[in-house]
């Protein structure tokens, strides 16, 4: 007959590893947009003195009654009066002295909104958009925080039709590429372009043109409902937003 298994307590553990369980958890957003042919990230001003100056992601501890995902998604809904988008979890940072008020492991969501469609509130720290490709230094770690998202989304981008929460629900084969541009930060061949992107069979074609453009007239498209479906996911929750 097997020994039995001298077992302890909960409590007991957490007695006995009090500095383990007195580590911060926390979520950073990177909230993407497609605006003025650019990729553009949300940022806000770090309230902290040790960045005074500096931009940060925008980020929240997260609550003892909320998961990680309630978190994320509290976040962007604050700050874009959107619930229904694209949210997807990247990764975890857990540096030692990342953070400057103790120790503070945080995982990171990247977020995809159409820039037209939102009810950002701009009054706060400065909040508000900056070219990805402009961007240097940033408080915390976030920049590689930004960067590590920011790879992600062009990995998925050839793959996953995530990046048509960029657009409008109508676009031009254009305007696609030149997102495409923007996001891999290189020129594309046109036809190589237009011919990957009928190989997905990502798209429905309307049968209407482009009004008011400064070129000729392009045809309009709209993403496949089940492919858009796929892309959006939804929650939502409150609090007050800090940067972590």
């Amino acid at each position: 007959m097997a020994k039995s298994i001298g077992l302890k307590t909960a409590e007991l553990e957490k007695i006995s590893h009090l500095d383990y369980f007195n580590i911060a958890l926390s979520v950073d957003c990177v909230i993407f947009a497609y605006d003025e042919k650019e990729l553009k990230v949300l940022l806000i001003k770090s309230d902290l003195e040790e960045f005074s100056g500096m931009y940060s992601l925008l980020g929240d501890l997260v609550r003892l009654d909320e998961d990680l995902d309630a978190a994320s998604y509290r976040i962007l809904r604050e700050r874009t009066g959107m619930e229904d988008v694209f949210l997807e979890q990247v990764h975890t940072f857990g540096s030692i002295n990342r953070h400057p008020s103790g120790r503070v492991v945080t995982t990171a969501y990247y977020s995809l909104i159409d820039v037209k469609h939102h009810n950002l509130r701009l009054n706060n720290n400065e909040l508000h958009w900056h070219s990805v490709k402009g961007i240097k230094k940033m408080a915390f770690d976030h920049k590689t925080i930004l960067d590590t998202c920011l790879n992600r989304l062009r990995e998925q981008s050839m793959e996953h039709p995530v990046v048509f929460n960029l657009l409008p629900e109508k676009f031009s084969l254009r305007e696609l590429q030149e997102l495409y541009e923007a996001i891999l930060s290189v020129e594309l061949d046109r036809r190589n372009f237009r011919k990957k992107i009928a190989i997905k069979d990502w798209l429905i074609d309307l049968n209407q043109m482009e009004e008011d453009v400064p070129h000729r007239p392009g045809k309009l498209y709209k993403l496949k409902p089940e492919f858009r479906k796929k892309t959006n996911r939804k929650k939502s929750s409150e609090n007050n937003i800090v940067s972590v």
